[in-house]
Formats: structure tokens, C-alpha cells, sequence
């Protein structure tokens, strides 16, 4: 008896599948049902826990179809490779796991290669809706995978390590395209499958981002992420240098606590947290949104409890401190930790907002976690001050704190000031960083007519902005600069060089009335850190008479250039000497707007509900610098 090995097949298809379960069934009938016969299929599990395996079994008893699966998600890039070096075939498909072949399909690819010999890829038309379909390339999207076959070449897919990406083109398809020519057959005859869970919608935001992306595929290490509606993010340079010492970690006498919801911006401040000696554990919501940070965390030791069985898993670990936030997204999920844990100390600490709460249905948990939470953090006092309208007769022995949750850990701040572009230019330079809010077309063209410049952060809001960006465009062309986004390493070097940042732009209406107070008033915006660590002034409407929390901190602090009219700011931001020293004494204020330097306050107030709930007490944590 022959041990040889049979013929290698003419076409390889690569099904990556990771927890499809309910799809992938349905896209193996459709290779199984073409007319075209001369085919194998390496499907490559990349870690599913949905139960595919069992979905599976069955298909395997056909000797063309080969399985190999991973332990842990590794990605897409991964996952394709491992199926073409698994590869006999001349000719190389794609059916991801959740996608569909029509009848035909892989016929019609494979004979449009065979009349383009010089061709290296033939793609089909797709269907991407149920009721839309392009005869080529979907308008706004790169090649999918579906639609794809190309001839066997010694390129690789880009993995993890180098990049995540939904752009097929910087994966892998740009390189192709350097081998040949991609040629069409015109004819629609497969599925690229339109539903919540598809990767692409995992990774882009708003729905989804990095974040959202992180808690599906599990990913415990740093990133690097670019999508193609998102900013280029590199975790991996970012945290290089965010390791905490030893000793302070593993020094055990800090407290237990838990980080239960999401982080949302400036995640790393937790940092501050491991390097004053306390242990922490991460307890996430199922749903972020793509600006809440969750587990699994790219910096520090958090330990990920396990989203089923975390009951059992704080009964092992027996914290001393439940440390729920942080937005209006985290309210159901916290306000269920807090109900079915009601024996460990319980710390609520909300940013971002009320009012959503109330639109969405949410309230009724949010006036819970307010009420019941043994003790709760504001993000202002402004907000503490609202809450005490909105839900009376709260005891005056409660514990409360005041602190913002987006403050950023100190090492962005230690960094050298650049020299101000207006000394170079002659003519004044603002900066916003992040989104216009308030700056109409018209306020900026009278800016320009005062010889003032508008620099406008972050490549995603831009998308999200363009309409504006076309009005200014027209009204004051040679005053607005869009300039990509900005990590907060380079916060200090990049924003520094400018004479001042804008705040959101609003005219309150409260009128003085914290009833009146809507979340424009209540806010203090995550730029206003930003804006701190590079010792700009911050700029927004002299609301006198008005309950405005960030003009209260910034006349609390004296770095506000508030105006009424833009000949006024104007004048103020033409006045060298009145400028210089604001912006000195923002640069000698700045360090209140990094977590670092609230640490023991805050955990003097951890230490203070632990004490109240009749816990006994730790030693108290070593203080490292």
C-alpha cells in the first residue's frame, strides 16, 4: 500500500474563524456545495471558547478539510498565516468563518486568473447587505476577505506584534499588489456577511475601537492599532517605560482593590495606584465603548477577574475595596456589583453624566450607586453640589470626595517646553485638541481677521468634523491647521508651542441656579489636563453670574482667559507680557491635574470607608516616590 501523500489540490481555501459558532456552518455548506471540486480547507480556530469545535467535528471527516486551532487569540494576521504555511495549493481563498459563497463562486475566480496570467489576485462582487451589493469593491471599504483569490506567493499577512488593522490593504493586500495586477470577474457571487460581531465593526470606533477590540479577542499585551476611522495608536512605544519596581508591587501591604466598570481616558494613571504599594484587580463591563479602557490592561499587573464567576472570584481574593467607575456606560454594570456584593466596601466615583443616564433609563441605578455606595468620588464639585439637589436627604456624616477621573499620570508631564510658534510667526496660535465644540465657522473667521491661528487635534474628529472643517475652510483658509493626534508622551513638546488651548465654548444659562445646571456647566473636559501638563491658559466664555465648573477651577487657579467678545480676547491674546505670565502660572500649577499627586488623598478616603463599613484596617501601604 501507496503512503504517499495525495495531490496537492489546485486551490487552498483559509477559513479564520474565531468564535463564529452560530455562522460557521453555513459558510462550510457554501464550499462545500460549489461546482468547482479541486479544493482543500485549513481552517484555523483562533481560540475560540464558543463552542465551534462541536460545530465543527462533523466537516472533519472530509479528508480535504484539515483543522488547527490555537489555545489563545493571536489575530487575524496570525491565524491567515498559519493557514497558508499549512497550504498545498497553488491558488489561495478565503471564506471567513462568518461569510458565504454563492454558487459558482470559487469557479468564476479561478477561471478569471486563468485568462489574466499576468494577474496575481482575481476578486468577485459582493453582497455586504442584505440588500445592497457592489460588483467590485464596496464604496469605502478595502478587498474583503470573501471575495478574494490570489496566486501562492512567498508574502506574509502582517501579525499582532507589527499591526491590527481592518485596512486589508497595510495587512497584507498593498504588498500584493506589488506582484501583479488584481483583476475583477464583475459578477456578485459571495457575502461578506453584515452583523454586530464582524471584526471590522470591532475595531473601529465609535461603535467599536481599541477597546472594545481588546475585550472581544481577549488581547492581554499592548497594541499596535490603526483602523480606518481611528487614530494610529502604539501601545507599545506609549508603555515602554511603564513597568512598576518590585518592591513596591509585591511589598503587600497595600490594599486589595478592585477596578470595577472602565477607566475610560488616561487608563495609566492607575499606575500611581501599583507604585504606592496597593494590588489591584480588574472587574470589567461587558460594553465598553471605544474611549471606556478595559481589561485585559496594556500596562501595569492588573489581574482580569473572570466575567463569569466573579462572584466566586472576589471571595478568593477577599478585597478591601470595591473602586467602581467611571461614565454613564458603566452605571448598569456597577450598579450590579454593587448589589450582589453588598459585604466589601464600596466606592463610586462618576464623570460622565447625569443627564445621559436620565435619557437612556439608567437613572433609577445611577440615584442608587449615589445613595448606596459607601462612599462616593465627583468629578467636581459643581457635580457633588448637583446630586445633593437631585437626590435630597443624603446624611451629611457621608463620605464624599472630589477628584476628576480622567487625570493623567505625571510622567507625560516631565517633559521640556517648546518655544512658541508665535515668536517665530508674529501672530497668535491656539490650540484645540479634540473637538471644536462651540467654535463656529464665523468665531473662527473673526479670530483670523485678528492675525489669530486655530490648530485643530486628532485625525478621527476631524472625520467626524469635515462639514466644519469646509466652512472654516472657506471663511479663514490661511488660519486653520489640522494636524494628526497627539499621545499623551508628546502632550508637553507638541501643545506647548502654542499661546492657549481652547475649553469647550458655551454660554451658560443656569443663571447662578445648580438646578438649571446642564452637563455643559457640570463638566471639567478631559483636555483641560492636556492642556495643564503644557502650560497653556485655557480659553472660554466669561460665564460671570453662572455655575460653570470649569470656569470655577480655572478662577480658582488663575488659568483662565475668559472673554465676552473675540475683539476682547484678541486684545488679551496680543498682550505678550499678560500672556507670559499666564502661561507661567499654569506651568507652576500643572502637577494638581496629574492622579499622582492625589493618591494619598485618595486612598486616605479608601481608607476611611474601609474603616466605616467596620473592616479591619491593613498596615498602611509603604509610600514609594
Amino acid at each position: 500500500m501507496s503512503s504517499q501523500s495525495p495531490p496537492a489540490p489546485r486551490v487552498s481555501v483559509v477559513m479564520p474563524t474565531f468564535e463564529q459558532a452560530a455562522f460557521i456552518g453555513r459558510a462550510l455548506d457554501s464550499l462545500r456545495t460549489q461546482d468547482y471540486g479541486d479544493w482543500e480547507l485549513v481552517i484555523v480556530d483562533d481560540g475560540s471558547r464558543d463552542g465551534s469545535a462541536a460545530v465543527l467535528a462533523p466537516w472533519l471527516v472530509d479528508p480535504r478539510v484539515r483543522y488547527l486551532r490555537f489555545d489563545s487569540n493571536g489575530g487575524l494576521g496570525r491565524a491567515i498565516n498559519a493557514g497558508l504555511d499549512a497550504a498545498r495549493g497553488e491558488l489561495v481563498a478565503y471564506l471567513p468563518s462568518d461569510d458565504l459563497w454563492f454558487a459558482g463562486h470559487l469557479a468564476r475566480l479561478v477561471d478569471c486568473l486563468d485568462r489574466h496570467p499576468s494577474a496575481v489576485l482575481a476578486y468577485a462582487g459582493v453582497r455586504y447587505h442584505y440588500n445592497r451589493s457592489a460588483s467590485g469593491l464596496i464604496p469605502g471599504e478595502c478587498l474583503q476577505l470573501v471575495q478574494c483569490l490570489h496566486r501562492r506567493v512567498d508574502l506574509r499577512w502582517r501579525e499582532r506584534a507589527e499591526l491590527e488593522s481592518d485596512d486589508l490593504e497595510r495587512l497584507f493586500w498593498g504588498a500584493l499588489r506589488e506582484r501583479g495586477a488584481f483583476v475583477e470577474t464583475g459578477v456578485v457571487s459571495c457575502e461578506w456577511v453584515d452583523h454586530p460581531a464582524q471584526r471590522h465593526k470591532r475595531m473601529r470606533e465609535p461603535a467599536g475601537g481599541i477597546n472594545p477590540f481588546r475585550q472581544h479577542y481577549r488581547v492581554s499585551g499592548p497594541l499596535r492599532f490603526h483602523t480606518t476611522t481611528g487614530n494610529a495608536i502604539d501601545e507599545e512605544r506609549l508603555y515602554a517605560g511603564a513597568t512598576i519596581p518590585a518592591a513596591a508591587r509585591d511589598a503587600g501591604r497595600g490594599l486589595k482593590i478592585v477596578l470595577a466598570g472602565e477607566l475610560a481616558y488616561n487608563a495609566d494613571r492607575v499606575l500611581a495606584l501599583e507604585a504606592a504599594g496597593h494590588r489591584l484587580y480588574g472587574l470589567w463591563t461587558p460594553t465598553p465603548a471605544w474611549f471606556n479602557t478595559v481589561g485585559p490592561l496594556p500596562f501595569g499587573h492588573v489581574e482580569d477577574l473572570p466575567r463569569q464567576g466573579w462572584r466566586a472570584a472576589l471571595a478568593r481574593i477577599e478585597p478591601d475595596l470595591i473602586y467602581a467607575q467611571l461614565n454613564w456606560q458603566a452605571v448598569p454594570f456597577a450598579h450590579e456589583v454593587m448589589t450582589q456584593a453588598p459585604d466589601i466596601p464600596f466606592v463610586w466615583h462618576f464623570k460622565e453624566g447625569p443627564f445621559i443616564c436620565i435619557e437612556k433609563g439608567s437613572w433609577p441605578q445611577l440615584a442608587e450607586l449615589v445613595r448606596l455606595a459607601d462612599g462616593c468620588i465627583y468629578s467636581s464639585r459643581e457635580a457633588r453640589d448637583w446630586f445633593a439637589t437631585a437626590l435630597p436627604g443624603m446624611p451629611a456624616t457621608r463620605l464624599e470626595h472630589v477628584l476628576d477621573g480622567d487625570l493623567p499620570r505625571r510622567a507625560w508631564f516631565l517633559r521640556e517646553r517648546a518655544p512658541l510658534l508665535s515668536a517665530a510667526t508674529g501672530q497668535v496660535h491656539t490650540v484645540v485638541p479634540g473637538r471644536p465644540i462651540g467654535l463656529h465657522p464665523p468665531m473662527v473667521a473673526e479670530l483670523a481677521r485678528h492675525g489669530i491661528h486655530l490648530h485643530f487635534y486628532g485625525d478621527f474628529t476631524q472625520g467626524q468634523w469635515r462639514e466644519w472643517i469646509d466652512k472654516v475652510r472657506i471663511l479663514a483658509p490661511e488660519h486653520l491647521h489640522l494636524h494628526p493626534n497627539v499621545d499623551p508622551d508628546r502632550w508637553v513638546q507638541e501643545f506647548s508651542q502654542y499661546d492657549a488651548g481652547w475649553l469647550h465654548v458655551f454660554r451658560s444659562g443656569n443663571g447662578g441656579d445648580i438646578r438649571r445646571a446642564d452637563w455643559d456647566d457640570l463638566n471639567l473636559p478631559a483636555r483641560v489636563a492636556t492642556l495643564a501638563a503644557a502650560g497653556l491658559p485655557m480659553i472660554q466664555f466669561d460665564n460671570r453670574g453662572a455655575i460653570v465648573a470649569a470656569q470655577a477651577l480655572a478662577r480658582r487657579l488663575g488659568i483662565g482667559l475668559f472673554f465676552d467678545s473675540i475683539d476682547g480676547l484678541a486684545q488679551q491674546l496680543h498682550d505678550v507680557e499678560h500672556m507670559a505670565a499666564l502661561r507661567e502660572r499654569v506651568w507652576q500649577v500643572r502637577d494638581g491635574f496629574c492622579f499622582d499627586l492625589h493618591v494619598p488623598a485618595l486612598v486616605d478616603f479608601f481608607e476611611r470607608v474601609i474603616a466605616g463599613c467596620g473592616k479591619p484596617m491593613r498596615p498602611p501601604a509603604r509610600r514609594v516616590p
